[in-house]
């Protein structure tokens, strides 16, 4: 189920010609890494959220971890915000957590 869907890609590149003589094939069949849109006003104002005040000590796995009870979601709150990664976030800045997970991974065609 997880692969459901995803376009496949030919890797043929000269770079891993070591890499198929090993595995006696002449090309790896990949999945492509999808690209997720960020949500539009619309998508953002059916679902809930929580607001939580970036500071000293946070980390966006921990905020996954307490509001999914799963830190491996850290991403759902950095997308949901357009903030690719820490280091992007400032103290004091506003943070929005949407909730509830099964509902956020649904309305944008993920399922969990």
């Amino acid at each position: 189920m997880r692969y459901k869907g995803r376009a496949k890609a030919i890797n043929n590149e000269p770079l891993y010609d070591e890499l198929f003589e090993k595995r006696k094939v002449n090309f790896i069949e990949q999945y492509r890494t999808p690209r997720l849109a960020h949500p539009d006003i619309d998508q953002v104002t059916n679902l809930n959220n929580v607001q939580h005040t970036w500071g000293h000590g946070d980390k966006l796995y921990k905020l996954a971890h307490r509001y999914y009870n799963d830190s491996k979601f850290w991403w759902v709150i950095a997308w949901y915000n357009q903030t690719p990664t820490e280091s992007h976030i400032s103290k004091g800045d506003l943070i929005l957590i949407p909730l509830p997970l099964s509902d956020v991974l649904q309305t944008f065609g993920l399922y969990y």
